[in-house]
Parts: structure tokens; sequence; C-alpha cells
């Protein structure tokens, strides 16, 4: 299955308003961000660098694989749902990200509503790029 790395990036303002809620990640060496089944404590901003992003089946298989670009939000669906990740996260060296705590998200969120309306844009690009995947085009 292949997803559009692009369905994970968010506009230049809805970043910027995150990573004023932030703090900042500089990964000198490969770092798990989270796991596939963590219950999710914040969301991640890619900046520079690498991610890549993996889902696995239950038996341990790897169903897909996908490299983040630069403006990705890494856990948005979690965090919004309250569920465990569905996909893990592994910040490669000289990776740069940006946290934002369930909190801070969730009080921007609360506050906003255009950058709320901003974040559903993502999640349907999330939404749209995986039904397209399963459809194989």
């Amino acid at each position: 299955m292949k997803l559009d790395p692009s369905a994970f990036v968010a506009d230049a303002e809805l970043i910027q308003a995150l990573e004023e809620q932030s703090s900042s990640i500089l990964c000198g060496c490969d770092r798990i961000l989270f796991r596939q089944g963590d219950v999710p404590t914040g969301l991640y901003i890619l900046s520079r660098g690498e991610v890549t992003l993996t889902m696995s089946a239950p038996n341990g298989d790897e169903l897909m694989s996908i490299q983040a670009i630069p403006g990705s939000l890494l856990g948005l669906p979690g965090l919004i749902g309250n569920e465990p990740y569905t996909l893990a996260a592994i910040a490669r060296k000289d990776a740069e990200l940006h946290f934002v705590s369930r909190d801070e998200f969730t009080n921007l969120m609360q506050t906003s509503p255009l950058l709320s309306l901003k974040v559903l844009q993502v999640l349907a690009a999330e939404v749209r790029s995986a039904r397209e995947a399963i459809r194989g085009v």
C-alpha cells in the first residue's frame, strides 16, 4: 500500500501556531517517537530530516512504510480520536521535530476555530490518501 506523504503536511499557518506551543526535539541518533498501539501523548511536527512511519500486522509483518516529509503532522488521528496510534514513527538521525502536548493541542483547537478547520483538512487528506492507496490509485 502506497500512501501519499503530502497527505500528512499542514499549511504554514497551522504549523507556525503549533510550533509556538511546542518543544523542540533534535535527534542525534534514530529515535522512536511512538509505537503502533501506544496511547497518544501529543503531536509531532517534522521540521527537517526524516521520519519513517510504519504499520504492522498483528503477526509482525510490515503492511506499509512511508517517509514523512517536512511539515508533516505525526500522530494526529490518534490524538484527535483519543485512540492508540495506528502507525509507528521513528525519527532518523539529524531529524528536527517539534512536540505539542495533548493539553497544548486541545487548548489551541478550543480557542481557534480556523486552526481546528485546518487540522480537519489534514485529517481529510490522510483519509483520502488511505482510500486511494487501498484502491491502488
